[in-house]
């Protein structure tokens, strides 16, 4: 079995168990969060609090780094400035995520767990990709 496998597999396995036990993948619980004006549950911030440490950490641990541990090259996101579509999609992801109570990771473990709501999600969010795809498809023909 390859390390690229296994290093996936593992990591993938440590952040759906992260994303249960937490309740990111319950959509009540991630709703209850975003209601700050209503029946708040401030609990998420902690999950959000200790993503952002570990990023924190390990974004610090590689600086100056060209190469992963397994000998892969880097590729972190040079890009500094906000464009329109950068926006519009941070826009259209938050009000997905406010009217579903999920954003994908914790949808895939949700789906996982055969919820109905996480499968239709999915589906849609599949759909939305491939849909972006032709887009992309379409635009770049266009500019060639």
């Amino acid at each position: 079995m390859n390390k690229h496998f296994v290093s996936a597999f593992v990591t993938g396995l440590i952040f759906g168990i992260g994303l249960l036990v937490s309740g990111m993948a319950n959509p009540d619980k991630v709703l209850s969060f975003l209601d700050i004006t209503g029946n708040w549950d401030p609990s998420l911030m902690l999950v959000m609090g200790g993503a952002i440490a570990v990023g924190v950490v390990a974004f610090t641990l590689i600086k100056g780094r060209t190469h992963s541990l397994w000998g892969e090259p880097l590729r972190l996101p040079t890009r500094q400035d906000l464009d329109s579509r950068l926006i519009m999609g941070s826009l259209g992801f938050g009000i997905g995520w406010g009217l579903a109570g999920f954003c994908p990771g914790p949808a895939l473990v949700a789906f996982g767990t055969g919820a109905p709501k996480a499968i239709v999600f999915v589906v849609a969010m599949v759909a939305g990709m491939a849909m972006y795809e032709l887009i992309e498809k379409s635009r770049n023909k266009t500019i060639s």
